[in-house]
């Protein structure tokens, strides 16, 4: 039952990721660049750095080969000096199912570090946050669905305040951050 509930989740994330990204995809001038790294991409919101974590900074990033927007997250991690391995795997629900991730709280990639788990556009930040504190009875962070103007989702017309939520073994969530007025 578990696993039906998570399929239909991810069935409309995806349905949602397209939609979403459309128009998206046409009004950001950095996807006109296949590595996402051009000098002329926009400058984030999200670029300016102000946790210091000096703890291990590698990063396992699963994720669907034709997701644009994930490409652009790990520009993010990367700016914010994480090293990134990016997995790309047509079957990024087997990878959420392994890491028992809440179905609730899938988006459209899942990233792996220092045991922890990271589902979506999590501000580089938050993460780096999270691993200062060391939270031993959570199991990671999450960005559930595709929140336009998150990381990798920025868009010049739109932002949608979000939360970054905290969940533990047992599935249950806390709110660890709020991005409203960013």
């Amino acid at each position: 039952m578990r696993k039906t509930r998570l399929l239909k989740n991810l069935t409309n994330i995806v349905a949602l990721t397209i939609i979403a990204s459309i128009p998206f995809t046409f009004n950001n001038p950095s996807y006109a660049n296949e590595n996402h790294e051009n000098k002329s991409t926009p400058v984030s919101v999200w670029d300016k750095s102000t946790v210091n974590y000096r703890g291990s900074k590698k990063i396992t990033v699963y994720r669907s080969p034709s997701c644009g927007c994930c490409g652009q997250w790990i520009s993010h991690m990367k700016k914010h000096g994480f090293e990134v391995t990016d997995i790309k795997t047509n079957d990024i629900d087997a990878i959420k199912q392994k890491n028992n991730l809440p179905p609730e709280l899938a988006s459209c990639h899942t990233s792996i570090i220092n045991g922890y788990v990271m589902e979506g556009h999590i501000p580089a930040d938050d993460i780096k946050k999270f691993l200062t504190q060391k939270p031993k009875n959570m199991k990671g962070l999450a960005v559930a669905g595709m929140p336009i103007g998150s990381p990798g989702m920025e868009s010049d017309k739109m932002k949608q305040p979000f939360a970054v939520l905290s969940f533990n073994r047992q599935g249950n969530t806390k709110v660890f951050n709020q991005h409203k007025n960013y």
